[in-house]
This record gives C-alpha cells, structure tokens and sequence, in this order.
C-alpha cells in the first residue's frame, strides 16, 4: 500500500514527507503504456503532487502542470487531500538511457518551460502559482518552485527505478523543509546531511526504503511522526460525466456525430479509459437537451 508519513525534528526545525508511491506509478504505466523515460517522468510528477496535495487542508484539489518543449511535451496531474492521484503525459513513448549504465534519462527531454501549481481551495476562483523549469528532473524542479513561490526553503528528491524489462520496481521519495524557528546553526547542518546523502534512487532499494530515507533526513536528529496516510492512483471520471460533456455541445454537432460519426468515442486523458456512446445513446441526449430548451 503506497503512503506518506508526515514528521518533524523534535525541536521543530525542519519537517519532512517521505512517501512510497510504488503503487501508484505502476497503474498509472499500466493505464497509459508508457516508455522508460515516460514512466519515470510522470511517475515523480505524480509523486510531487501527492506533497503539493499533502500540504493542503479540506477538500482542496491540486493540479499540477510541468509544460516543457522538449519531448515529453507536458505532464498533467490533479491530486486532492484524500490521497488520490491521477495523471497523463502527453508524449508516452519516450525511451531513453544511457548507454554505459543504463541509466534511464529525463531531465534532457523535459526541455524548458514553467512548473506551473493551481489550487483550487473549493471557495471560487483558483490560485495559480509559476516558476521556471530549472532542470527537468522534476525533483530540482519542485524544490526551486517551493523555494521560490512559497518562499520555503526546501530540499527534494523524487524516483521512480525500473528493473530490466522496464516495469516499476519501487516509486518514492521525500521533502524536507526549514520551519521558521530554525537557527542558522539547524540550516548549515541538515544542508550538510542533505549534500551527503546517498542518492534516493540507492534509498529506495533498501529494504525498508521509508525507515532508510527517515533515517538519511534526521541522521542523529530526533523527531517524531505526526500522521501516516495512504496515497493512490484514482480516477474520478465516469459515463455519466462525459455525458454531461455530451450534452454542453450545441444540437447541430451531436447530430453530425449521430449522423456521420455513427457515435462517439471518449478517451479520458488522465487514466485512458474509453467511453462509447453509440447513435441511440447520442438520439437521447439530443432529446434530452430539446426538453431542456
């Protein structure tokens, strides 16, 4: 069961998410049938919003759109306070590595671009937060934007390792933040530990690679856990919803579609599930929205 554990340094100093979204990734590669550099790249995409979303109260939905030029083109992800994900990337047949290792390569097809955060609080108009595409590996990426737009100094990393036939081994990562009462003395130690770190794609193979990135955060550190909370890939879209959809379009192009089309075929973007409407299912709603006329 994918989840996230929420902690923070016994002198309140620095707080920490650290997440096992394993679970996740592999649905969404099962949903949309992506390539090696595709899965990894949308997988930390949709790591980082299960945090973005982590920070949230209420029923709060973040979406969260990395819009590069490069060849992923943009990855796309909503996620809410339940613990629920769901994301698509335009391009899924990306599938690069490195010769010598094998190494599966993201940051040189994300391109440049915005990292570019709404959240819609449920209380009208949404906010909308933008900086700059640092590096493309997504976890720089995140980091600068938080640093940044939310003027929190914070520290990230984010992976999704592949085994040799490309399918998802483990999916995770962590964020570190510096709370307002931490001293100078607080900074230059956790900036230390962060710097000599093992890299998370080493953590995440450890056998408990939750207690193994904990244990790389607070080193020596005391703290404690506040919650722990399960994540997932869901999609909420429906029948019924594209139906709705259906039925906002005006009466002359559902008749065409009715007409030349024999029906209509709608594919959710973010988890790739077909929806068939056939002519008798688009003559009702014709008829549906003449009644409402």
């Amino acid at each position: 069961m994918d989840k996230i554990i929420k902690s923070i340094a016994t002198n309140g100093a620095f707080r920490a998410y650290v997440l096992d979204c394993t679970e996740t990734v592999k649905v969404a590669k099962e949903k949309h049938q992506t390539l090696s550099s595709s899965t990894v790249a949308l997988g930390r995409g949709l790591i980082a919003n299960h945090i973005l979303a982590a920070n949230q109260k209420g029923t709060s939905k973040v979406t969260l759109k990395i819009i590069g030029d490069s060849s992923f083109g943009h990855i796309i992800s909503v996620a809410d306070t339940q613990g629920n994900v769901k994301g698509y990337i335009q391009n899924t047949g990306v599938d690069i590595k490195k010769t010598a290792t094998g190494e599966v390569l993201v940051g040189p097809f994300m391109g440049q671009g915005q990292f570019v955060v709404i959240t819609d609080y449920g209380m009208g108009k949404p906010y909308t937060s933008t900086t700059p595409i640092i590096s493309g590996e997504i976890g720089e990426d995140f980091a600068y934007y938080l640093t940044e737009s939310e003027q929190t100094p914070s520290a990230v990393g984010l992976n999704v390792l592949l085994d040799d036939k490309d399918e998802v081994i483990v999916a995770g990562g962590f964020m570190l933040q510096a709370l307002p009462s931490a001293s100078d003395e607080d900074i230059k130690r956790y900036e230390n530990r962060i710097q000599n770190m093992p890299a998370v794609s080493r953590l995440l193979t450890s056998s408990n690679h939750i207690e193994a990135l904990l244990d790389a955060i607070y080193g020596d550190d005391d703290y404690k856990r506040l919650s722990e909370d399960s994540l997932r890939f869901y999609c909420d879209c429906s029948r019924e919803r594209f139906k709705l959809a259906l039925l906002s379009l005006a009466k002359n192009e559902l008749t065409s579609m009715k007409s030349e089309d024999h029906g209509a075929e709608i594919t959710c973007q973010f988890c790739n599930e077909h929806y068939h409407f056939s002519e008798e299912d688009l003559e009702e709603i014709i008829n549906d929205k003449t009644e409402s006329e």
